[in-house]
């Protein structure tokens, strides 16, 4: 007669099993949890592991000499101005991020480069845009000019002072930063999906609540 299996961890198949990962549909050992966390394992935004390893992460450091797009001036004034449009903005990214399977923050971060440097374009007169070789940094991008032009038709329609595309890069050069900031290095990272997650709430959002959202 023989004794009963020892359980051993899904991941290391070596040590002993402390929580429950749904990453990988399995008990983990605690060391495999902070090793392969956002590495190897597609970590969900609500585990409550992962939402405890954000209070003590450490995130990339950025060179200021290496930021893009520094030219475009973003200042304290302009965000007070624009609140309701970083708002909306912030809101389109992150419903776009939660809509598209398997994003991961550097994909919302190759979405906004072409993003950025679509509305650069309109600035000079000409309209190019830019498309991410990236299919799931592609589809984040589209559901987000998606969602400004409906808002632009909404505003038209209402006969409100539609959005700038000078207003639009402003914004989106400073939702790149906060990208850049909440980067943790980790090839499935999502800090900054979580991030977004915190502070721009996603709530279902209908054509008649476009203009609650942003009066520029």
């Amino acid at each position: 007669m023989t004794g009963p299996t020892r359980m051993k961890c899904r991941i290391c198949d070596t040590r002993k099993p402390r929580r429950y990962c749904p990453g990988v549909s399995g008990d983990i050992c605690s060391i495999c949890c902070g090793a392969e966390r956002e590495v190897s394992v597609d970590c969900p935004l609500d585990c409550e592991y992962l939402a405890e390893a954000r209070l003590h992460e450490k995130l990339a450091e950025i060179n200021p000499e290496e930021i893009p797009n520094r030219d475009v001036r973003v200042t304290e004034e302009f965000l007070r101005d624009h609140e309701p449009l970083l708002i909306f903005l912030g809101a389109k990214i992150l419903e776009a991020t939660l809509d598209t399977s398997r994003a991961m923050d550097s994909d919302v971060r190759e979405a906004l480069d072409t993003l950025i440097r679509t509305y650069r374009t309109l600035q000079s007169g000409l309209y190019y845009e830019t498309r991410p070789t990236n299919l799931v940094a592609a589809a984040i991008q589209q559901k987000v000019q998606d969602g400004v032009e409906e808002l632009r038709k909404e505003l038209t329609e209402k006969g409100a002072t539609n959005v700038r595309d000078a207003e639009i890069l402003g914004t989106l050069v400073f939702v790149q930063r906060l990208a850049l900031h909440h980067n943790n290095g980790r090839p499935r990272g999502r800090a900054f999906i979580g991030y977004l997650r915190a502070h721009f709430p996603h709530e279902p959002k209908n054509s008649s609540e476009a203009p609650s959202l942003i009066q520029v």
